[in-house]
């Protein structure tokens, strides 16, 4: 189904992104001339021959190298599926990456990740805030293996809390660094290159191991910021949120080169951790409109923290669209970044008390976790995603009582900013 044909081009410049969503990967001759790709529901498949079952086994399990022509046979929908197939290949486009492995949400993709790299004594590094699942598997569960987080603040220049993490891993292996940038729901960054240089070139893992920079991107996207691009080993994401952008579908994603993803998809074939093939099909849906979604998110955004920066019951605005020249983290943005995104913080007058107040009076504005969906969601962090935080870890983080998370949809931006003037006056 999947024949890893290269990208379609144009006297030899490949097509852009968005117009190999359409097609990339997927030839409709296998499939009776179907023009989108068929839902594969089936858990198994069937063999031509039993040399051809053999020689399929083999390569699926790493007996042996696949040869130069030899394409990767269908065996179980545990290992491949001719939807997931073809969604990782046209995901590997728009992050430039070689190699992509689909998963059930985007907790699976995180967790499978850390744990295809990481062994008892080691120590993981991540940005802080973190998103709350994350957060729950670094403190509570990573512990058990015996291995400890050491966690330094986003937002703010690498090289001022650099030698504080030096200090803290006091010399131990650490296996692998997860940075979310922006943070959530902070939006504060993360300078993916000088972690990444700090990572390659001063940590270090025991035996000889690399020292595996994993970058969560789902905030900002595939579109506006490309991590690989910028030193990272992996980037993952919750393809719930921009790529499936529906909110209809569960499924996350990692991306990587050849050689870092090989154990994470090895991971996967044996904890289970794979998407379905209908959340597949959902995810191709979804690829062909996701530059026209987050685009008109984005610039929805940009007019909403525009209103919420003048207005009087707002304390503070945490976008990057509004980070000035001043900004310690300006010159990194413009870096790193491409667009702000769609996703804005931004901390209501009257703490909790006054967060609730408006969230309780939105209209059009859907109160709701999740993020990056057609339609404009409004949560309460510090006691809804963050609320396993202890609280005085979310005031250091910077997650504050009155502090609303939005997820900006497509909606008419002046329907948008409607709503969210009249919940403030009630606020």
């Amino acid at each position: 189904m999947s024949k890893a044909r290269p990208p379609l081009a144009f006297d030899g410049r490949p097509a852009r992104p968005e117009s190999l969503m359409m097609s990339h990967g997927y030839d409709p001759r296998l499939s009776e001339g179907a023009l989108k790709c068929p839902i594969f529901q089936t858990s198994t498949f069937v063999f031509e021959s039993a040399e051809a079952g053999k020689a399929f086994f083999e390569v699926a399990y790493g007996l042996r190298e696949k040869g130069p022509t030899e394409e990767m046979g269908l065996i179980y929908s545990r290992l491949n599926n001719p939807d997931l197939e073809v969604l990782e290949e046209r995901l590997c486009l728009w992050d430039g990456a070689d190699a992509c492995a689909v998963f059930a949400s985007g907790m699976a993709a995180i967790t499978t990740a850390l744990l295809a790299f990481i062994r008892p004594g080691d120590v993981v590094l991540h940005s802080e805030p973190i998103y709350g699942g994350s957060d729950y598997f670094l403190r509570h569960y990573l512990p058990r293996l015996g291995v400890e987080s050491v966690g330094f603040q986003a937002g703010v220049p690498f090289a001022s809390v650099q030698d504080d993490i030096v200090r803290r891993i006091d010399g131990r292996p650490v296996a692998a660094v997860l940075l979310e940038t922006p943070a959530n729901p902070t939006n504060g960054l993360v300078d993916i290159a000088a972690v990444a240089a700090f990572a390659h070139g001063q940590l270090h893992s025991d035996r000889g191991r690399r020292t595996v920079v994993m970058v969560d991107n789902t905030f900002l996207g595939p579109l506006w910021q490309q991590p690989l691009r910028h030193g990272a080993d992996l980037v993952i994401y919750s393809a719930t949120k921009f790529i499936g952008g529906h909110s209809d579908v569960i499924a996350g994603a990692a991306l990587g080169s050849a050689e870092m993803m090989a154990p994470v998809r090895t991971l996967r074939t044996f904890l289970g951790t794979m998407a379905g093939p209908w959340s597949g099909w959902l995810l191709l849906r979804s690829l062909e409109t996701l530059k026209m979604r987050m685009t008109a998110q984005m610039k929805n955004a940009r007019y909403v923290a525009d209103f919420l920066v003048e207005h009087p019951k707002v304390e503070a605005v945490h976008y990057l669209g509004t980070l000035g020249e001043g900004h310690p983290m300006a010159e990194v943005y413009r870096r790193q970044c491409t667009a702000p995104g769609s996703l804005i913080a931004f901390e209501v007058k009257g703490g909790q008390a006054g967060a609730f107040r408006f969230l309780n009076s939105l209209r059009l504005v859907h109160l709701a976790v999740s993020l990056g969906g057609t339609e404009s969601l409004a949560e309460h962090p510090s006691t809804m995603t963050h609320a396993d935080v202890a609280p005085p870890d979310q005031l250091r983080m910077g997650i504050t009582p009155g502090m609303v998370r939005m997820s900006v949809g497509v909606e008419h931006y002046e329907d948008i900013i409607a709503d969210v003037a009249q919940a403030l006056e009630r606020a």
